[in-house]
C-alpha cells in the first residue's frame, strides 16, 4: 500500500482545513440560534460539534474566524453567554446549507429561509420551531486553540427540547431523527445502514467529590 505524505508545517490553513474535513467524517451539526443585541436571531451550521459532559450535561462547539474577525455566532454567545444547539433532519439539509452563507449582522438567516422560531424556556435566545431536538446553553468557558483564532466553546445544557415520537425509554430513536451530517466540502450524508452489534457491560458513571 503506498501512501503520500504531507509536512503539516508546510500546508497552508485552507489546505489543512480541506483535508482534516475529509478525514475527520461524518461530523453532526450543531444548527445554532443566538441572538444580537439588537434582538435579531442569527443561525449558522457548525460541524465541529461534540457533548463533553453528562453531568452537567456540556456541549463543546468550535468557532473558527473570517479573516481574523468573529463570527457572529462567537460574538453573540460572548456578549450574552445565551445559546441554542438546534438538530436538523434530513428535510433542513438545504436550509442547513444555505443558513452557512454570510450576511450583514442584521440579517436573520431564520427570517430568510421561513424558518419559524419558538420561545425558549430557561434563555432568551429562541430555538428553531420545527428542530427535531434542541438544548438551551448557558456558555462555560471559551478555549482559544492553534494560530488563527479559533475558539472552542463550551456550554451547560440548561434544557432539552425533543419531539415526542424520538423519546423512547430515555434514549432518543436515532433512525427517527433521521440526523445529517458534514463531510468535506459542500457534501452531507445522513445516516445509512445502521448495525447492531451485542451490548458491552459498562461501569456505572459516578459524581466525583470536588478535586478529583
Amino acid at each position: 500500500m503506498t501512501h503520500t505524505t504531507l509536512r503539516a508545517d508546510t500546508l497552508a490553513p485552507e489546505a489543512t482545513y480541506r483535508l482534516m474535513s475529509g478525514i475527520v467524517v461524518p461530523r453532526p451539526i450543531a444548527w445554532i440560534t443566538t441572538l444580537s443585541q439588537a434582538g435579531v436571531v442569527n443561525l449558522a451550521p457548525f460541524s465541529c460539534f461534540t457533548f463533553v459532559s453528562n453531568k452537567p450535561p456540556m456541549l463543546g462547539v468550535n468557532i473558527g474566524r473570517k479573516a481574523g474577525a468573529r463570527k457572529d455566532t462567537g460574538a453573540h454567545i460572548l456578549a450574552s453567554s445565551e445559546f441554542v444547539v438546534n438538530i436538523g433532519h434530513r428535510g433542513h439539509m438545504h436550509a442547513i446549507h444555505e443558513s452557512s452563507a454570510e450576511h450583514a449582522p442584521d440579517v436573520s438567516e431564520a427570517e430568510l429561509l421561513g424558518l419559524a422560531t419558538a420561545a425558549s424556556e430557561t434563555i432568551a435566545v429562541p430555538r428553531l420551531a420545527d428542530a427535531p431536538v434542541s438544548m438551551e446553553c448557558r456558555l462555560d468557558r471559551v478555549i482559544p486553540f492553534g494560530d488563527t483564532g479559533a475558539e472552542f466553546f463550551v456550554g451547560v445544557v440548561t434544557a432539552f427540547h425533543v419531539r415526542e415520537d424520538l423519546l423512547q425509554d430515555g434514549k432518543i430513536d436515532t433512525r427517527a431523527l433521521d440526523p445529517v451530517c458534514r463531510i468535506a466540502g459542500p457534501n452531507y450524508a445522513t445516516l445509512g445502514e445502521i448495525v447492531t452489534l451485542r451490548a458491552m457491560a459498562q461501569t456505572p458513571k459516578a459524581v466525583l467529590a470536588p478535586g478529583r
